[in-house]
């Protein structure tokens, strides 16, 4: 199955020698490297032979393959990278010659970073979006964005979703790891999802990071989970885990690093002078965290504390996955709170303009949920905001506010 993000990266293949592409370990990278690009060598640097091979004599690997090659785990060889900048600056005018894939992020980019600057493209690819699972195209909501076409009239002129409302709470409930979330299995999916946790810790960190206390992550992955799409106060949960603060700091860099936390920055350009800036973000995958939290069945879910918050981070990384398969450049996603109270879940800025996002998990909305949107549309003199929910119909909830349901996403 090709991805969303299949287009992009044969674009990017035409203007760079090399694309990196990076995300969760299972989110199916390799399978798309290699469905993108099925007649190139493929060598997994996980597997001892194809490791050696590299490792052993890169200049000599090269020699012998000087393009069309798909390297996966490729921050198991810090070798590989020096000696590849010096093959791609032998004929610096050839693109498309390699894909590197890799699960784990500070490794692998600082080997990109210092080593092959200017000289690869970086993709990030994410678990399954909503129409991914259910074979369905990309929403046209992320061209009009790419295309700075995302304005009043067009928003009044949407036509029908692509999905369902029940497609989009089952993406949700489940999550978007491939293999899983595909199965027909119901035990399948949770013995997967079971063993996922336990490899995440036991193999991948304490590989990455074997000095780490993992106790004390586990306990703080756990913490995190109950905390997702809330503002995080790390002293409280230094405390509650009794570390330290750069414990906790060193715990939250991981948990981003390795995909599984997307920390949401504070959108400090407001007018308002009262902006709390203390971090915020959520576990990415809406299974995994249902998972994490030992949420196994639907009514558990719709009756858990966590429900609010889960259906928020779901949206955001549906915005965002619907994003990153654009070739639009210099866009970024932020939250905003005042010390007052006003808060906005997410907001959307690039060249299409900024888009104040609230999201909320039932189907109606009152006049006072829309306040702190319309509030933050006028103060900040933009067109409209969008309230994204799961009602029936797209339509204007007041001049400056419009109500997208999340199966157009």
């Amino acid at each position: 199955m090709l991805r969303n993000i299949s287009f992009k990266i044969n674009q990017l293949l035409e203007y760079f020698p090399a694309v990196v592409l990076l995300g969760a370990r299972q989110s199916g990278k390799t399978t798309l490297a290699k469905a993108l690009r099925p007649d190139w060598l493929y060598c997994d640097l996980e597997r001892a032979s194809d490791f050696n091979r590299i490792e052993h004599d890169p200049e000599f690997f090269f020699q012998q393959y000087p393009q069309h090659i798909i390297i996966d785990e490729a921050q198991k060889s810090p070798k590989l990278f020096e000696t590849l900048r010096g093959v791609i600056d032998q004929q610096r005018n050839i693109p498309g010659r390699f894909i590197l894939s890799g699960s784990s992020s500070p490794e692998l980019l600082k080997n990109v970073t210092e080593s092959l600057a200017g000289r690869v493209a970086i993709v990030e690819l994410g678990t399954f979006k909503a129409n991914e699972i259910f074979g369905k195209p990309l929403s046209p909501i992320y061209n009009l964005l790419a295309e700075n076409k995302f304005t009043r009239e067009n928003l009044s002129h949407l036509g029908a979703p692509l999905l369902d409302l029940k497609e989009i709470q089952i993406a949700w409930q489940k999550g978007g790891y491939p293999e899983p979330v595909l199965s027909a299995s119901e035990n399948f999916y949770l013995q997967w999802m079971e063993n996922y946790e336990n490899t995440y810790i036991d193999r991948d960190i304490a590989n990455l990071f074997p000095r780490l206390n993992r106790i004390a992550y586990r306990r703080f992955l756990t913490m995190l989970c109950s905390l997702s799409s809330t503002i995080l106060n790390k002293s409280d949960i230094a405390r509650a885990l009794e570390v330290s603060a750069s414990s906790v700091q060193e715990f939250l860099t991981i948990a981003e690093g390795t995909f599984l936390w997307r920390a949401l920055p504070s959108y400090e350009n407001s007018v308002s002078k009262s902006i709390v800036k203390m971090p915020k973000g959520h576990i990415r995958d809406s299974g995994l965290l249902h998972s994490l939290l030992n949420i196994t069945q639907t009514e558990q879910l719709y009756k858990h504390p966590i429900v609010g918050a889960s259906f928020e981070a779901f949206v955001i990384e549906e915005i965002i996955k619907g994003l990153q398969a654009t070739l639009l450049t210099h866009w970024s996603t932020h939250y905003y709170r005042t010390r007052a109270g006003a808060e906005i879940d997410l907001i959307l800025q690039g060249p299409f303009g900024v888009i104040p996002i609230e999201i909320k998990y039932g189907s109606t909305a009152t006049s006072r949920q829309l306040k702190s949107l319309e509030n933050f549309v006028k103060e900040n003199n933009l067109d409209f905001a969008l309230l994204i929910n799961q009602a029936d119909k797209a339509i204007w909830l007041s001049k400056t506010v419009f109500q997208l349901p999340a199966n157009y996403l």
